[in-house]
Parts: structure tokens; C-alpha cells; sequence
């Protein structure tokens, strides 16, 4: 099973990586939940929650939210997707162009948890302060 749930999670950053509604609605639990570190950077800028609960608050912030804060360039280097059972674990670095102009580096680490072969909670990791330097200026 892990194969497959890796697999899982590598189509949904295809779908992330769309920006389409529905195809990034297709890889998520309708409970699913997104739990980002408190206050962290992206967050703050948008003024959006750190976590976000249900389906449809992830999907309105990956087509929408998203690209008003990364706006050029976004870019993710995978480091590394392993998976026991039904969660899987990447490592990552994200680079991206910003609103403000600057550039965007920061490394990530994130837990799927996986339901009936769906996305069910993603816990996402990263250094917080080195993102408000970048995003504050």
C-alpha cells in the first residue's frame, strides 16, 4: 500500500499545482484539514487561518489564495516522499517570486494522512521566521 499512497500524494501536488478547483477537490476528504504552523508567514500575509478545516477551505487557498501572495516562478524541489501505512512524509523546497517582489526559499516538511485513498489531514512544517523575513522585506 505505501507505493500507492505515495503515488497518491505525488498526483495530488500535480493538482495543487493546477490551480483547478475541481481537480485539487478530486485529492481531499470532505473533513479533510490543513494544519500549517501558527501565524506562520503565508498566513499572516493573506490574512487567512493557519489551519484550515474541511475541503473546501484548502481548495478555495491552493486555487485562490495562493497564487496572491506566490505570484511568479513557484517552484518545488522534492527531496524525499516516504510512506508507512497511510501516511507519507515529503521533504521539500519551495521557491517562488512574491507579491512584494522577493524571492522565496524555504524548506518544508509535511505529514498526509491518508483515508480511503484521499487526503484526510496534511500537518505542514517549516522555518516561520525565515518566511516573514522573506515576506515582510
Amino acid at each position: 500500500m505505501s507505493p500507492q499512497n505515495v503515488a497518491i500524494v505525488q498526483n495530488a501536488w500535480k493538482a495543487f499545482a493546477s490551480y483547478d478547483a475541481e481537480q485539487i477537490a478530486a485529492v481531499f476528504t470532505e473533513d479533510a484539514e490543513w494544519l500549517a504552523p501558527a501565524d506562520n508567514a503565508t498566513a499572516v500575509a493573506l490574512e487567512a487561518p493557519s489551519q484550515m478545516v474541511g475541503r473546501k477551505a484548502i481548495v478555495h487557498f491552493l486555487a485562490e489564495d495562493f497564487s496572491r501572495l506566490f505570484v511568479r516562478d513557484v517552484a518545488v524541489d522534492f527531496r524525499g516522499f516516504y510512506a508507512d501505512g497511510e501516511r507519507v512524509v515529503v521533504e521539500e523546497t519551495m521557491t517562488a517570486t512574491l507579491a512584494n517582489g522577493n524571492h522565496y526559499f524555504n524548506d518544508y516538511c509535511l505529514v498526509f494522512e491518508l483515508r480511503d485513498g484521499l487526503i484526510h489531514r496534511v500537518r505542514e512544517y517549516t522555518d516561520t521566521a525565515r518566511g516573514h523575513r522573506m515576506v515582510r522585506g
